[in-house]
């Protein structure tokens, strides 16, 4: 036994010892989040046990003259009296035979049903509670017959000790699940035992060998724990592996012990003590993980080329995997949505909001009948060919944007109709199911105000697109997707509240619901919306003004747009021209002046030292002091604040668009040492470099111009022109051929 690494944990708010298991669960349900060359794992099994108790001489109390000999945990296949690689079939008749848990240690076994906490859970091959029941069984045996070391190890005995047996344990089989890659094909998933003792502050992982006749063995060799521990005031944390000497390393389920020791041990102090409960489920907690993978690895070696031909000014490599990935997501969905119907036919599908249209064009390539409708048509659109069905066209959710003849409506990044592809599936027919990845916060009709402060406004919109698919009819669930952003939140609607004949009244709810979001407090899905007391129905009818013309007006324009078969008044699609907002297209003079006034600021700042830079130049130069966001906007007139908030981002894009003046940093600013950036400019990878040097001498440098101290540079040395003379022409890049 070794310890390959400890750390010691500060609890100023007394968050420990349940901060401890709270980042244990997140290790146990998530390691990908702290090893990413994991996919994820799935929960099998889960079972409540005790470890067997020892006697003096080693052996069980009351146990019989045939008992196991020292280190039979880490063997081979046993003979038929029973052990840790007893087979299948054996253990089977040996239970029918009336053996029981208490036979196999001291201490009763409390067994409980399978764990399943998702249909993650789900696949071939996958033990039930009883496979575990018996491999805990066979396991005590092994331990009550000689293996001494590994029960110390399991209870947090020292060496040369007897070993108590804790009161209770918590026992979980788990199954980890590589990730893929091109250079790594998907390996082999590894099942293993994990045995928590809330008592003595430890968690236990063992591996779970299995040989071809089915025989499955603990393999000591891997065997590690993490304990919790307290000296005096102060708690640590500890990482300990049975078998130093004995540990294989295979770089993705076990990775080294400096690893252990390092990465993982650090992460476990900080969850513990930190704050870890996001309010969102787990990754891929409702499809299989290991067909999720293998379906992924299919497809982006299918789709890899795509990110050569990429046309559009948005990063291919982003945009393609993440597409990928939800495409993989979709497919796992349906396949074992049709294995559970009993259906044969591939679902078909509609995209509302479908963008770029990959997305489309990967569930069509597989064979699932459908198209995407967007207001603005992509020039990646052609590359897609014929098979491919995709529309130009304004959505506005009425009675002419129904889809009938559809399984599945699909609204990914969908925008402004996002609180709405609930209400057009509910609408379309009764089997139409709903897939929806929110991003930007719209409600029914303009953006989404915020109504809670105790969460963030990402839970706080997901639960209204719940509550609206709710309102609508549908039994809502929600996963994360494994894609490259931070909106990774889906909501998905198969199943219906309701039986097909109350359509009628389930839409007069969808109806009632959908007004209320003009306004009024939106009333429980079911429930009739508040009815004013008479009193003050009796006052507004005594006022032509004010909210009584409000209203009416509204009734009007309600009155109006049902009349023309829309669902609420006041919805506007997307223009169909993108507009800007990226401070790019501010007029030139505009940002020019933005940036000399915020220049004269931070050179007027107080700044800790003045004069030669870090590097060691001899050179006194006015490097400026630093400002927050804040303080800056502060200082700027009313029109150009309010100008700068029109765009997306406001000052700060503005600034860190002017990378030549300015670096920002954790909201503060300073002025931009081009000193510094020649040693930062060695470490670069050699394409940036290659485009740095592209881009050498054809802008003017803003320092040479407008700093009193001029630039800190040389000529020869700046990126930058130091007077028109110097400036050489701008040199255009190729644009990618579109096959």
């Amino acid at each position: 036994m070794a310890e390959v690494g400890r750390a010691a944990v500060r609890d100023p708010g007394e968050l420990l010892p349940g901060g401890f298991w709270e980042a244990v669960a997140v290790w146990l349900e998530k390691p990908q989040v702290a090893n990413k060359r994991l996919c994820g794992v799935r929960l099998e099994a889960r079972r409540r046990a005790a470890l067997p108790r020892v006697s003096p001489r080693g052996r069980r109390p009351n146990a019989g003259p045939e008992q196991e000999e020292p280190g039979a945990a880490g063997r081979g296949p046993r003979p038929p009296e029973g052990g840790p690689g007893r087979g299948p079939e054996e253990s089977r008749h040996r239970r029918q035979q009336g053996e029981g848990p208490g036979e196999a240690a001291a201490a009763p076994l409390l067994v409980e049903g399978p764990w399943q906490p998702d249909k993650a859970g789900a696949g071939e091959g996958d033990f039930s509670a009883w496979d575990l029941d018996s491999l805990w069984d066979d396991f005590s045996r092994s331990l009550a017959g000689g293996s001494h070391e590994l029960l110390a190890f399991l209870t947090g005995a020292r060496a040369g000790s007897q070993p108590e047996a804790p009161s209770e344990l918590d026992v979980v089989l788990r199954t980890v699940i590589p990730k893929t890659s091109p250079l790594c094909p998907l390996a082999a998933p590894r099942r293993e035992v994990v045995v928590q003792d809330v008592l003595n502050g430890t968690v236990t992982f063992l591996p779970l060998e299995e040989d071809d006749k089915g025989n499955v063995k603990v393999e000591t060799s891997n065997v590690y724990q993490i304990r919790l521990g307290r000296s005096k005031e102060e708690w640590f944390i500890s990482i300990l592996i049975f078998c130093p000497e004995r540990w294989h390393s295979d770089g993705t389920v076990y990775p080294k012990p400096a690893w252990l020791g390092e990465e993982l041990l650090a992460r476990l102090a900080r969850w513990s003590v930190g704050s870890k409960k996001g309010g969102f489920k787990s990754t891929l907690s409702l499809i299989s993980i290991i067909e999720y993978s293998k379906t992924y690895q299919a497809l982006k070696e299918k789709h890899k080329d795509m990110v050569k031909v990429w046309p559009e000014v948005t990063d291919p490599e982003k945009f393609v995997y993440e597409d990928v990935a939800i495409a993989a997501y979709l497919l796992i969905l349906w396949e074992e949505e049709r294995a559970e119907l009993g259906l044969t036919a591939k679902q078909s599908f509609v995209d509302l909001g479908c963008g770029n249209g990959l997305l489309v064009h990967i569930l069509s390539a597989e064979g699932h009948p459908g198209r995407g409708i967007d207001v603005r048509r992509r020039k990646i659109w052609d590359v897609y060919g014929p098979q491919t069905c995709l529309e130009e066209g304004a959505i506005t959710p009425s009675d002419e944007t129904l889809f009938p003849d559809v399984d599945w409506v699909i609204g990914n990044h969908s925008d402004e109709l996002t609180p709405w592809i609930p209400v057009i599936a509910a609408r379309s027919n009764y089997s139409c199911r709903f897939f929806v990845l929110p991003c930007c916060f719209f409600d029914f009709v303009g953006k989404y105000a915020r109504r809670q402060s105790r969460k963030t406004q990402y839970r706080e919109y997901l639960d209204f697109v719940a509550e609206v698919g709710l309102a609508c009819g549908f039994h809502v669930q929600e996963d994360c997707l494994r894609i490259p952003s931070t909106k990774r939140v889906c909501l998905i609607g198969k199943r219906r509240t309701y039986p097909p004949t109350g359509e009628a009244l389930m839409d007069e709810q969808r109806t009632r619901y959908i007004n209320s979001r003009q306004g009024c407090p939106a009333s429980p899905p079911g429930r009739e919306p508040p009815h004013p007391p008479p009193r003050a129905a009796v006052a507004r009818a005594g006022r032509p003004h004010g909210r009584q013309a409000l209203d009416a007006g509204a009734a009007e324009e309600g009155a109006e747009a049902r009349a023309a078969g829309l669902w609420l008044s006041g919805f506007h699609p997307r223009e169909k021209a993108e507009r800007v907002r990226n401070c790019a297209a501010l007029p030139r003079d505009f940002v020019d002046q933005v940036v000399l006034q915020v220049g004269r600021l931070l050179l007027d700042a107080e700044r800790p030292c003045a004069g030669s830079s870090p590097s060691g130049s001899l050179k006194a130069w006015n490097r400026g002091g630093s400002l927050s966001l804040a303080d800056v906007a502060s200082e700027l007139d009313g029109e150009t604040l309010r100008r700068l908030k029109r765009e997306c981002g406001g000052l700060q894009t503005l600034l860190k668009n002017n990378h030549q003046v300015f670096e920002v940093r954790s909201g503060r600013v300073h002025l931009r040492d081009w000193r510094e950036e020649r040693f930062r400019k060695q470490r670069q990878p050699e394409a940036k470099r290659r485009l740095f040097s592209e881009a050498f001498k054809t802008r003017l440098c803003w320092f040479f111009s407008h700093h009193p101290d001029g630039c800190a540079l040389p000529s020869d040395c700046c990126p930058f022109a130091h007077g028109p003379e110097e400036l050489r022409p701008a040199q255009t890049p190729g644009r990618k051929q579109v096959l």
